[in-house]
């Protein structure tokens, strides 16, 4: 069984720059939870829980995920206040109760709050599976938007970890759930 962890993809996220290929991004995320939902894994979005004044402050609009998302009832929600969704958060109880075979990361923003769950689901030891194409972020003022996540992509594949963070599409990762549950094995 997977978990698809996908972080803070929020409507406050539009209030900044530009972020690259939303929409693209947006639509594979929800391809990619039906497939796990499918396949019998969980869901788990995590919420970024800003300060008073802050964008992404509680019960703002900015707060609230991005309509376009195919959330579900049975999907968990975990709120945090960090950039580490695992730092002061149930995130790894609710993974030690779930006990997915590998933890599927997406969402936004490449280089702060996916990079820091990616980092820290790795020190727990858990296998990552770094959805490539389901991560976003807005240009950075050094860096274009696909600069960063080709950097993060290398970065991650490269991670001294055990096992190894793997970077996979979307299109990919549906289709070894796809025939995983043909086969009746688990993915992984």
């Amino acid at each position: 069984m997977d978990a698809m962890v996908i972080v803070d993809m929020q409507c406050g996220l539009g209030q900044g720059p530009p972020v690259d290929d939303l929409g693209g991004v947006v639509c594979r995320i929800n391809l990619l939870a039906a497939a796990v939902r499918r396949a019998g894994g969980a869901i788990i979005w995590i919420r970024h829980c800003g300060a008073a004044g802050d964008t992404f402050q509680p019960g703002t609009p900015g707060w609230d995920f991005l309509p376009d998302l195919d959330r579900r009832p049975g999907d968990i929600v975990v709120s945090k206040t960090l950039n580490d969704p695992f730092a002061r958060t149930c995130l790894s109880e609710t993974l030690a109760r779930l006990s997915p075979n590998r933890i599927l990361v997406a969402g936004w923003a490449t280089d702060f709050c996916v990079d820091a769950t990616i980092r820290s689901a790795v020190s727990l030891g858990h296998a990552v599976v770094a959805v490539s194409d389901a991560n976003t972020l807005a240009d950075r003022p050094h860096l274009d938007a696909g600069s960063v996540r080709r950097h993060h992509l290398w970065l991650w594949r490269n991670l001294i970890a055990d096992p190894p963070v793997r970077c996979a599409q979307t299109a990919e990762l549906i289709e070894e759930l796809a025939s995983c549950s043909r086969a009746g094995s688990r993915p992984g």
